[in-house]
């Protein structure tokens, strides 16, 4: 036996606030998903322009360091970063559950 029997179904005002609820929430997921769209896409879509510039800076210091003779600074600091980025990155890779 269905509830609506025993009680008083919702009135059409009550139907019509619950449709228009359900309808923002769904305007606001699709809203929420198109603004982080907006943002991921353009980076992911720049990422090999991204590659380029951060080979040619590495190349540029590098040719500054033989010219002055002061050593690569970014090497040093940048091989520190990438090394600790790939024992995170392992960690989580061989520590995720299937």
């Amino acid at each position: 036996m269905h509830a609506y029997l025993i009680t008083a179904k919702p009135g059409r005002l009550h139907r019509a606030a619950a449709w228009a609820g359900r309808w923002a929430l769904r305007a606001l997921a699709l809203t929420v998903m198109v603004a982080l769209g907006a943002v991921v896409f353009p980076l992911r879509a720049a990422r090999p322009v991204l590659n380029y510039l951060a080979c040619r800076a590495a190349w540029l210091e590098l040719w500054a360091a033989s010219v002055t003779g002061i050593g690569p600074v970014g090497a040093a600091l940048g091989s520190g970063l990438t090394d600790e980025f790939i024992a995170e990155f392992h960690k989580a890779r061989t520590g995720a559950t299937a």
